[in-house]
């Protein structure tokens, strides 16, 4: 804007400087309604890859859980082809498939990961290593020329040697002993590497004596002839083991192979007492549960009624 101002000959001429307008009203209400769209858009966004993150994160996590599930068991149809094959092989003395099934059913309902103790080397070993294939399985046998030999040819196979003091020919004399001694050294709760029974095992690997085993099977040592060693320091240390333990499954099932033999027997109603025992097979498999003792009398008595003659 300009005015002019006449003064005589002179003319002044004046310039007022520009004002801008306020802007108007109308347009300032339109900015902040789309600034209050922009920011819920914003909002929105957020909070629909947090909820696609979570929701992705926990279905990502059920189907890790489910695929880590599945890895620890091993599928039926290879268990029951690992059992129908060991249970045909050409040895001679070999596992009947009734008594191998019976273990199998066992191992596949155990809570993963199991730990197995064997006592023997026999044809069926590297089957049971497979059946146990996410858990433990530990082999102890009294060659220890031939579980060198096992363990080089099959490096997969967790095996020790251990030394047998007993004889066939002793068995009325041994269970005597322990019945005399129950209350001190051949008591049903004891650490056994500490342990001076004459029938327990106590030079195994230390390691070995701390595992909770949910599964034990005594098929040895060999013992066919009186001389020969025979099961009973097996099956007294598997029921010690299964009494003392410390955590895991309160219940461990033992299985004793060549139940008919005598020793074989009478080692098992004395230390697994009748009372425990599930199954006897028509064939050579007795299968007992042994329970964890929590009460003071168990820790003296190995059965109710102990009354088993040799």
């Amino acid at each position: 804007m300009k005015n002019t101002i006449t003064n005589g000959n002179t003319k002044l001429i004046l310039l007022h400087p520009y004002i801008q307008k306020q802007g108007n009203p109308n347009r300032l209400w339109l900015v902040a309604l789309v600034s209050v769209f922009a920011v819920a858009s914003l909002l929105t966004l957020v909070y629909t890859r947090e909820s696609f993150h979570t929701t992705t994160t926990t279905t990502t996590t059920r189907i890790t859980a489910t695929i880590t599930h599945n890895e620890q068991t091993l599928p039926k149809s290879v268990m029951r082809a690992l059992v129908h094959y060991a249970a045909n092989t050409n040895s001679t003395n070999h596992m009947s498939q009734t008594d191998i099934k019976q273990i199998s059913d066992v191992l596949k309902q155990c809570t993963s990961p199991c730990n197995f103790l064997v006592f023997g080397l026999t044809p069926e070993t590297l089957l049971w290593n497979a059946l146990n294939h996410y858990g433990r399985t530990v082999f102890i046998d009294e060659n220890r020329y031939y579980a060198a030999y096992m363990e080089e040819k099959y490096p997969e196979i967790e095996v020790y040697d251990v030394q047998y003091t007993t004889k066939i020919r002793e068995l009325k004399e041994l269970v005597t002993s322990v019945r005399e001694q129950s209350h001190n050294e051949c008591g049903p709760v004891q650490n056994l590497l500490f342990s001076d029974c004459k029938i327990g095992l106590n030079d195994l690997p230390n390691q070995l004596y701390d595992i909770n085993w949910d599964v034990i099977l005594v098929d040895g040592p060999r013992g066919y002839w009186p001389d020969g060693p025979g099961s009973i320091s097996a099956i007294f240390t598997a029921s010690v083991l299964a009494r003392s333990k410390k955590g895991g499954n309160h219940k461990t099932h033992v299985f004793v192979h060549n139940y008919n033999r005598e020793m074989d027997k009478v080692s098992s109603e004395e230390f697994l007492c009748k009372e425990n025992l599930v199954k006897s097979s028509k064939d050579l498999l007795a299968h007992f549960v042994v329970e964890r003792v929590t009460d003071e009398n168990g820790r003296h008595q190995f059965c109710r009624n102990n009354s088993t003659s040799s």
